[in-house]
């Protein structure tokens, strides 16, 4: 019997394995493609997953070391200040998301993962053990057998279907999206900016979503190449019909007002050439059936605006890899895989939450131009950038604290160490961590029980906090501000360690 099985070899079901991995856990991945997809899709990561795959080692291997935080970013096609935001949450990493899986497929090699490629779910069926699989494989059907089961499969999870699992939510059919890749005349390239000269508009900054009376307009350039993307509202009906470049060009006519004189791509591709009519909004009724579960989009779906898929789901694996594995080794304390719907639902809820009203402020007609304006107005405000940063990073997620400490329940804030290691050097096996930066440093002494889940590490460093026990996910799970912790700062840190790691050895 197999420990774990994990459906879709995409981003989150190979992020997902390969922390299993680290927690000790050898999952099997079962992918119904027989390769990995050349077809463009996300490209790239916004927000706090950023700093995630950084405290995993694997920002170096996409793009060497981390960066500071982007200075803007855009907002509903508005353009949103970051210079404003103290402090700023919003990194981003500009790499395709092939690249992204080739990566992480990687990792999940190097840590003994399976990946059967060309085998699709086909069904099963749970008891209060195990989970019965059918799987259509090259050779034929068979069976396999596994303690859990987890839907990393799309938004047309099959999974999260043979679960009985409801995907209820809405579905926009007026909008017609047309994304291509493409070639741009040379002299309509400003050369300061990198951005579009179009006449009429002036220049659009590459990446940035422009949005007029007729629809909205991105200009990309990417490592993948040069692309547009144009969103339109109409009631056509549905076409099946192969779309062609003169159908993009027709449409970026439409929205700008202008003829712009784009060609098609240049070289061997992968290339980009698409038409998807509508989009959905859906959050699946439970993340939970029993011994199956959900990450990502087999849970939720929503527009891609601002970049937060990735985001949200690969925390997703994050928030559950290391609570399934607790489950699997038996010193899960009662309650911690449950946990992982209470925390990651509501999270899904603020990016439908935030997609919905991006998509609202970009919608044309009079009404949104004036919305529009008074938004600009507020955007001016350094409150409102840095609840917008907040909200589109992820730094504004905060799990049920049990002390009144501010980074109680918080992402653990990037620190370095005296002797110059970084608190994502310290992250980088998954494993708990009681960071201990107390003069006297004897709080590890309170986690005697507790030695063969949880690392301590001592130092010194400027941070938030003077001790810090840190969750596999990347959250604080207690912190105190003590310079010498009393009594009940020491009784605060093994009730949490407890809560979250199980009972100690020694009891």
């Amino acid at each position: 019997m197999e420990d774990v099985v994990i459906a879709g070899a995409g981003p989150n079901g190979l992020m997902l394995a390969c922390e299993l991995a680290l927690a000790g856990v050898r999952p099997v991945v079962l992918e119904q493609l027989p390769e990995p997809s050349a077809v463009p899709r996300a490209n790239g990561l916004v927000g706090q997953v950023v700093r995630l795959l950084d405290r995993r080692g694997l920002h170096e291997r996409l793009a060497g070391p981390i960066g500071p935080p982007t200075p803007a970013f855009v907002f509903g096609a508005m353009r949103l200040d970051l210079t404003l935001a103290e402090p700023n949450p919003l990194n981003i990493l500009p790499v395709p998301q092939r690249q992204i899986e080739a990566v992480l497929g990687g990792r999940a090699a190097e840590l003994g993962v399976e990946v059967r490629r060309g085998h699709a779910l086909t069904g099963f069926a749970q008891d209060d053990r195990k989970v019965t699989l059918e799987v259509a494989g090259p050779d034929g059907p068979y069976e396999l057998t596994a303690r859990y089961v987890v839907g990393a499969d799309g938004g047309k999870s099959v999974t999260r279907k043979l679960a009985g699992i409801g995907f209820p939510g809405v579905t926009e059919d007026r909008t017609i999206s047309y994304s291509a890749s493409a070639t741009v005349p040379a002299e309509l390239i400003d050369a300061e900016t990198g951005g579009l000269r179009v006449p009429g508009h002036g220049v659009i900054p590459p990446l940035f979503h422009y949005r007029t009376e007729h629809g909205l307009f991105v200009y990309a350039t990417l490592a993948t190449g040069t692309g547009v993307t144009t969103i339109e509202w109409a009631d056509d009906e549905d076409d099946d019909r192969p779309v062609t470049f003169d159908e993009v060009r027709a449409s970026v006519r439409r929205v700008l007002g202008f003829d712009l004189p784009i060609g098609p791509p240049e070289g061997d591709g992968p290339h980009l050439l698409r038409r998807l009519k509508g989009r959905n909004t859906r959050l699946a009724d439970r993340f939970r059936d029993g011994r199956v579960l959900l990450v990502g989009d087999a849970a939720h779906v929503h527009s891609a605006i601002g970049g937060p898929g990735l985001n949200l789901g690969l925390q997703d694996a994050a928030g559950l890899g290391w609570k399934l594995a607790a489950e699997v080794q038996g010193w899960a304390p009662v309650g911690l895989l449950d946990t992982y719907e209470a925390e990651r639902r509501p999270v899904a809820e603020r990016v439908v939450m935030h997609t919905q009203a991006q998509s609202a402020l970009i919608a044309p007609g009079r009404e949104v131009t004036a919305l529009r304006q008074l938004f600009g107005e507020l955007l001016r405000q350094p409150s409102t950038v840095q609840h917008i940063a907040d909200l589109m990073s992820g730094a504004d997620v905060r799990y049920e604290p049990a002390t009144s400490h501010p980074l109680d329940g918080r992402w653990a804030p990037d620190l370095v160490l005296d002797n110059g290691v970084r608190l994502a050097e310290l992250t980088r096996t998954a494993r708990p961590l009681l960071l201990d930066l107390t003069p006297a440093a004897s709080l590890g002494d309170e986690l005697r029980g507790w030695t063969d889940r949880v690392d301590v590490v001592t130092g010194k460093a400027a941070p938030d906090a003077t001790a810090m026990l840190i969750r596999p996910d990347g959250y604080v799970a207690w912190a105190t501000s003590a310079v010498e912790p009393g009594d009940a700062d020491r009784k605060a840190l093994r009730s949490a360690s407890e809560r979250w790691f199980g009972t100690p050895v020694d009891m």
